[in-house]
């Protein structure tokens, strides 16, 4: 079955250029109503121009679909707020957020200052943050929506250099772990997408000949599949040269200690049975863990629970 997006309104940041570009004129091709959203600055965030916005509208017009640009920072609210609107008085709702608008300050941590710090954090994790907040009320309300936040393998694992945006990234995943929980009875379906792909924030840093598999248009199925009807939730999506993966955050079965072993040296001794990947899972809620420890508690005291 063909997935479509027929009847659904579709915003995605950072549109001008590389990703977001393929992401927005992809879903306009298969029926979304698009919000071309673009600051139009440098990758590094400085600058602004409307001009990349527009040229990605005038493409998606051209092939006979629907979509207007917006100049929106989404480090600052009341911008997002307004794009909103935007779409709202265009279409008269919002199905499909796809935060994507990011920017590099690539420094080692002792180098990096904190105003790179923050202005990474501010676009990533707060861009994601406002853009999200601004549709979740309406997509409640008509109690559908499809949120893709884009985290990144430097948030997942580290990459050198990138402190900010790695923290940021991974921030992302955080919140889209709680999203999913007050999401899930408006039919609100939250996802992570981990790219990798050859844009101007990645040139020069990957080799030339993978830079030129890594494109942009073999990340965006991944993106599509997310934003379906049928799309799955809470899932870190790993895409890049047409190769897919799940990532997942895993927790050690672990195991309790005795009063008298619950010391460090305690901890030392056993190790190898604490960090045994043996029995390890993936926990849908925080609560889980706290289930787990009280549990295995009660097991070695002898205690039981009710």
């Amino acid at each position: 079955m063909t997935i479509r997006y027929d009847g659904k309104v579709a915003i995605v940041t950072g549109a001008g250029q590389g990703l977001g570009r393929s992401h927005a004129i992809e879903l306009a091709k298969r029926g979304a109503s698009v919000v071309v959203n673009d600051l139009g600055g440098g990758v590094d965030g400085s600058g602004s121009s409307s001009e990349a916005a527009k040229k990605v509208v005038a493409e998606i017009e051209a092939d006979g679909g629907n979509a207007i640009a917006n100049g929106a920072n989404v480090a600052n609210f009341n911008e997002v707020e307004a794009m909103v609107t935007q779409a709202m008085d265009q279409w008269g709702r919002v199905d499909i957020l796809v935060n994507n608008a990011g920017i590099l300050r690539d420094k080692s941590f002792n180098k990096v200052t904190l105003e790179d710090f923050q202005i990474v954090v501010d676009v990533h994790l707060m861009g994601t943050v406002n853009c999200t907040k601004a549709c979740w009320e309406i997509m409640r309300s008509q109690e559908y929506g499809r949120v893709v936040v884009t985290s990144s393998s430097s948030g997942l694992y580290g990459n050198f250099g990138q402190t900010n945006y790695g923290a940021a990234k991974l921030g992302v995943v955080g919140l889209m772990n709680t999203l999913v929980q007050e999401g899930a009875k408006y039919n609100i379906k939250v996802n992570a997408l981990a790219p990798t792909a050859g844009t101007r924030m990645t040139e020069g840093l990957i080799a030339e000949k993978a830079f030129d598999l890594l494109t942009p248009e073999t990340v965006t199925p991944a993106v599509l599949y997310l934003v379906s009807e049928d799309a799955p939730n809470r899932t870190i999506l790993c895409a890049g040269a047409g190769a897919y993966s799940v990532s997942k955050i895993v927790e050690t079965e672990g195991m309790w200690l005795s009063p008298e072993e619950q010391t460090p040296e305690g901890i030392a001794a056993h190790w190898d049975g604490i960090s045994s990947p043996e029995g390890e899972r993936v926990l849908n809620a925080g609560f889980e863990q706290s289930i787990k420890m009280a549990a295995k508690a009660a097991d070695g005291l002898g205690i039981k629970l009710d």
